[in-house]
């Protein structure tokens, strides 16, 4: 058999630019499997080439390679170990079902799927860790085997063909991204955008007129006159209201007329 890509059903968002999600070998290995000894599965990884397929992971003695990530440039010299992990059990398999159940599906998914390039720290490990399961390179086609390890003896029992090639997503740039429907192109976006503008100075020009019409008109409504006409008296200088020809005058006193006038 070959390892598989996850099916879209349990990852939709597969591969990513750094990772790609396969299916874990389950029942691949029952026939090498001997009663009471330990096993674990090892999952090699390496950059596609033509001499991809024909890369062994195994010394001389069967025993499993122990190149890292850093010595084999992240898979470009050769394979390494990006994971191990238990033989899935195939006789009561974890249900496929319960992985709709929110509080399940992260364990469900964790024993059907292995996701390579899951781990961003291990890159910057100075001990250089044998297992290491770095993120992998954008835009790059790569290969896997799982290889089955006898614990208690170190060997190499059984081991997977070289999957098919499998490459990682492209980074994408903004330019060549389709936000707008219809495949609208960059230069529909630029005038849309510039009418948009337009209408917004024109809506905002029209208010603006508005408003200041508004002032003028109630400006004019409630000013008070502040000119008279030259015809006009002025205020506060009418004269004596009409009938009231106020006190007599002294020379006018009767009194003083009476006793200038002689006896006869």
């Amino acid at each position: 058999m070959r390892p598989q890509i996850a099916n879209l059903k349990f990852v939709t968002n597969n591969p990513t630019l750094t990772t790609i999600a396969l299916e874990k070998p389950f029942c691949a290995f029952d026939d090498s499997v001997s009663k009471g000894a330990s096993y674990e599965i090892s999952l090699y990884v390496m950059v596609d080439s033509d001499a991809t397929s024909s890369t062994s992971v195994t010394d001389d003695g069967d025993k499993p390679l122990r190149a890292t990530f850093h010595h084999t440039k992240g898979g470009q010299l050769g394979p390494y170990k990006a994971g191990t992990f238990n033989i899935p059990n195939c006789i009561s398999p974890p249900k496929l079902s319960d992985a709709a159940d929110s509080a399940k599906a992260s364990t469900v998914l964790s024993e059907y799927l292995i996701r390579v390039g899951d781990d961003s720290a291990c890159p910057y490990d100075t001990e250089l860790l044998e297992v290491c399961n770095s993120p992998l390179s954008e835009d790059t086609s790569y290969r896997f085997k799982f290889v089955l390890i006898d614990r208690t003896a170190g060997i190499v029992k059984d081991q997977t063909l070289w999957s098919d090639p499998i490459k990682t997503n492209k980074l994408r740039q903004s330019s060549t991204i389709e936000t707008w429907p219809g495949q609208r192109s960059n230069g529909m976006i630029a005038i849309t955008y510039l009418l948009s503008m337009l209408t917004l100075i024109v809506v905002a020009a029209f208010f603006a007129t508005l408003k200041e019409s508004r002032k003028s008109s109630t400006e004019v409504r409630y000013q008070c006159p502040t000119t008279q006409g030259e015809d006009d008296p002025p205020v506060g200088d009418e004269g004596p209201p009409v009938g009231d020809e106020g006190p007599p005058a002294l020379d006018e006193d009767p009194t003083v007329e009476e006793s200038s006038t002689p006896d006869h």
